[in-house]
């Protein structure tokens, strides 16, 4: 069937754009946003929050969480419980939104980006092994690794952990695309010495907009809780010792967030499902390849990604994208390396291949070939048939 004959099947190209990815909501947020506004809760804490923390730290199989204003504030105070200050250096994955790398540049630090492998696409352990001897050499350890998530896929965590635990050297777990993934039945944002998690309107729970903090060390939660809201120290007046922030997470948004947990499995079973058909119909195009998941992970697939070889389709990524998006069809290339953006290629931020070579960087070509695609778990059967039959005309014709 050709996207003509399928346009023909769901009258003509759809009049709403299908979308990479958007809220999915069930009935149950607007039951608790309701309770919210009825007790008259409508501020920065109440109820709703000091439930979703505890909801979501024995979901995570963690004894604590700090439930605040965005993924971004959540990794912002997650490196200062590790002690990052101006001039430390962070190891940080490469393939990643800029939000896992700018928190860093609010402390001053100084990045050091680490490439992916291609078995997962996260950050590479033999790459992370380079940037440790680079450390050793000229004297200098990170104060941290940030290991990100990608599209809700572990990354290798027992070799990365076995890495960091050699040079007694923290991780800061990036779950904001992964919540509800596992590695060896494990739930990320649970394998740092801090985790952190991501409601933003497009991942695969909302709150609009939140973020959570996770810890077994439940000290370093109350001292985030208290630089979350302002720094405020216990006194009849407002009295300050330290600089805090306003990033604390309303109880409206907690109430929306508990509505979005109940339904966070059914969530993440229809994206594995969306992905496996995407697997089992697109890889039959030569050329075209799907990110993998790894035996000892499951994805929760919050963005299914596919990479396109020019060399057997003819076709490059950006024309598959261009083609998709006139067929009313939102697709996206995958995050550019960091080690690649204009600002960090101006402060000369150092960078560790996978490989050896200037054909080593995974990372690098992954950016030239890869696309995301529409995801949505409320995303209809019909819809991704459409999305299917667009992506092999695209290649073909």
């Amino acid at each position: 069937m050709t996207v003509r004959e399928h346009n023909i099947k769901m009258k003509t190209k759809p009049e709403k754009r299908i979308l990479l990815s958007y809220p999915h909501m069930s009935g149950d947020e607007l039951r608790l946003v309701k309770d919210a506004f009825e007790s008259n809760w409508i501020a920065p804490l109440g109820p709703h929050v000091d439930a979703f923390e505890k909801e979501t730290a024995a979901y995570a199989g963690v004894k604590s969480a700090l439930a605040l204003s965005s993924g971004s504030a959540a990794i912002h105070l997650g490196l200062r419980l590790l002690g990052v200050q101006a001039g430390d250096i962070v190891f940080c994955s490469t393939l990643t939104f800029i939000a896992s790398v700018a928190p860093a540049m609010y402390q001053n630090a100084v990045p050091v980006f680490i490439d992916s492998d291609e078995e997962t696409w996260n950050m590479s352990p033999a790459a992370l092994q380079k940037a440790f001897d680079d450390a050793e050499k000229i004297g200098k350890m990170p104060k941290c690794v940030i290991i990100a998530e990608l599209y809700g896929q572990p990354p290798k965590i027992d070799e990365i952990q076995k890495i960091c635990t050699k040079y007694n050297v923290p991780i800061l777990e990036d779950s904001a695309e992964a919540l509800g993934a596992t590695y060896n039945g494990k739930k990320c944002g649970s394998f740092g010495k801090v985790g952190v998690y991501s409601y933003n309107g497009n991942k695969i729970i909302t709150t609009s907009g939140g973020g959570m903090l996770l810890s077994d060390d439940e000290e370093y939660i109350e001292k985030a809780r208290f630089w979350s809201t302002q720094a405020r120290d216990k006194a009849p007046w407002y009295e300050h010792t330290e600089i805090g922030y306003n990033y604390r997470m309303s109880n409206i948004l907690a109430a929306i967030g508990r509505g979005q947990m109940l339904h966070l499995e059914e969530r993440i079973n229809r994206r594995r499902a969306i992905y496996n058909k995407y697997k089992q119909e697109l890889e039959k195009i030569p050329g075209i390849t799907i990110m993998p998941e790894t035996p000892k992970s499951r994805s929760i697939q919050w963005l299914t990604a596919i990479t396109i070889d020019k060399e057997i389709t003819g076709k490059t990524f950006m024309d598959v994208l261009n083609y998709l998006n006139e067929q009313n069809i939102e697709t996206r290339p995958v995050w550019k390396p960091m080690h690649l953006q204009p600002y960090f290629k101006q402060i000369n931020a150092k960078y560790f291949r996978h490989g050896d070579g200037d054909n080593g960087s995974v990372s690098y070509k992954l950016f030239g070939t890869g696309l995301c695609l529409p995801s949505a778990s409320a995303m209809t059967d019909e819809e991704q048939d459409y999305v299917i039959e667009a992506i092999k005309e695209a290649v073909t014709r």
